[in-house]
């Protein structure tokens, strides 16, 4: 199929530069907003008094809600015209962001992030469906490295935006600021925006996909108030539990059972199609995991303006950015299987330096440092991408990209949601511990000076020290979390060894690049 065949011959050659960047727009806003609330996560907890552990809802809500809207994006473009459906997302997209900005309370704001979540879950894919029908087969390169670009623009700039804003406006402007660029947006794809034939006998699996969207719903609502509501011990706890696993049970019942369901089984027997699922679940947990590990660690222990924070954040994106160029090079080159490898030990090595940090680390480590955990994601991103669609049937691939960004969707949210969840368990676990060796009797009470400020036996003393054993519990507690996902990511490396090199040399499948 050529370009021009597929969107309306001449006229789309005549408006390629429009459609490429309007597109492109609504793409980075959807990026945008996966990390552009980090930096305001602790002004947003103020503003609708939640605790640590419950303002990360409005990350996970949002990741939720776009992993289980993703696969069913293709049947809804399908069904009902894919400018329609963009359109319609874009339009969802701005009215969500904008109720995110009147959120006067926590549900309120979770609940309208839901809502940003399954809009925008069909812009990336649907933007990128486009790009591919109106370049040619020789020009695609170019068009999915432009692509990639935009979708790291987030992880870049998103940091940087979002503190200056919360610091100079307010947190709520870090979701206004999606008006304007969701107007442009709008508007270009409905000037310049072919519309595509409406299949009516397209049909969707409504059994399976809902069955799976309780499941993970459940699941993420488990992991999300288990702490606070010591786990099992709660009745809400274990019907989430129930429910989770029950709707996962139907669900497997009838992808086995039944014929042309949500998910095809067939598609796990290609051996790296499989690894490349359990492998990219294991990095949305590492990235976006500690980037909400990060906000806290910054501004709360130490105590950068928010601003400062984004900005010593940014560099991550641009060492993910540079190394995905340099690895696009080596592609076809090097055996993809060393590129993997060598992303998970520059992982693992970020995740390790981090595991001695102190809130007295300074700002060019933490810059240098998460450069390079981004070079990490760089050197994964792309070539886990090749190889995992690379011994996949063509007329499959469609279907396992889907899944594929469900499996990362999902392991962000979880990663985020357990990370949390450790860190406010092990502070506890922390405090209890140091606590035993807090003594009248203790020799660091011999230092008059120490005495002084932190005396035992007087209620301000006592304050003191329970002030400085939380400090020190919570920063145990966050080496302890980043111990943890550099342990993931070298338990990650035996993955690479089951993956098969293709008998060919593989080909980047652009339609399988997704955010």
């Amino acid at each position: 199929m050529t370009s021009t065949s597929a969107t309306g011959g001449t006229s789309v050659i005549a408006n390629r530069g429009a459609i490429t960047a309007c597109v492109i727009l609504a793409v980075i806003m959807q990026a945008l907003d996966t990390t552009i609330a980090n930096v305001a996560l602790p002004y947003i907890q103020g503003s609708v008094s939640a605790s640590a552990d419950q303002i990360n809802w409005v990350l996970t809500s949002y990741i939720v809600a776009a992993a289980v809207m993703t696969p069913p994006s293709g049947y809804l473009a399908n069904r009902f015209g894919r400018k329609r459906i963009l359109l319609t997302s874009i339009t969802g997209f701005v009215v969500a962001s904008v109720l995110c900005g009147f959120a006067q309370s926590l549900p309120q704001i979770v609940g309208f992030r839901l809502l940003q979540g399954l809009f925008g879950a069909a812009l990336v894919p649907l933007s990128q469906s486009i790009l591919l029908d109106i370049y040619s087969v020789e020009e695609r390169g170019s068009a999915m490295a432009l692509f990639g670009v935009s979708v790291m623009v987030g992880p870049v700039l998103g940091p940087v935006i979002g503190g200056w804003l919360t610091e100079n406006v307010s947190w709520r402007w870090v979701f206004y600021i999606n008006v304007p660029i969701g107007a442009l947006a709008f508007a270009g794809v409905w000037m310049f925006v072919q519309e595509t034939k409406v299949d009516i006998r397209a049909r969707l699996d409504w059994l399976g996909f809902s069955m799976l969207s309780i499941a993970i719903a459940a699941l993420q609502m488990f992991l999300d108030r288990g702490e606070q509501l010591n786990w099992f011990s709660s009745s809400e706890i274990i019907i989430e539990a129930l429910v989770c696993a029950s709707a996962f049970y139907i669900f497997l019942v009838h992808t086995f059972t039944a014929r042309n369901t949500f998910v095809n089984p067939r598609l796990f027997l290609d051996r790296n199609f499989a690894v490349g699922m359990v492998f990219i679940f294991i990095i949305g947990i590492t990235y976006l995991a500690s980037l909400a590990l990060m906000t806290p660690y910054l501004q709360t222990l130490m105590g950068y303006p928010v601003v400062t924070a984004g900005i010593v954040m940014g560099p991550r994106g641009l060492g993910t950015m540079a190394c995905m160029f340099l690895v696009g090079k080596l592609i076809g080159k090097v055996d993809t299987r060393w590129l993997l490898l060598t992303g998970l030990l520059v992982t693992a090595w970020a995740m390790y330096d981090m595991t001695g940090w102190t809130p007295d680390v300074s700002q060019w480590t933490i810059i240098s440092t998460g450069f390079i955990q981004g070079a990490g994601l760089g050197f994964l991103f792309v070539p886990l991408t090749t190889i995992t669609f690379a011994t996949l049937a063509p007329e499959r691939r469609s279907e396992g990209t889907g899944l594929y960004n469900l499996s990362r969707n999902i392991g962000s949210s979880v990663g985020i949601s357990v990370v949390t969840a450790l860190l406010t368990q092990n502070v506890q676990i922390n405090h209890a511990n140091i606590a035993t060796y807090v003594t009248p009797y203790n020799h660091a009470f011999g230092n008059p000076a120490i005495f002084q400020a932190m005396n035992p036996y007087t209620a301000a003393g006592r304050a003191a020290l329970d002030g400085v054993v939380t400090l020190q519990a919570t920063i145990i507690s966050y080496m302890n979390d980043f111990k943890l996902m550099m342990i993931l990511s070298l338990a990650a490396i035996p993955l690479v060894l089951l993956l098969r090199k293709p008998t060919t040399p593989a080909k980047v499948d652009h339609s399988a690049i997704a955010e």
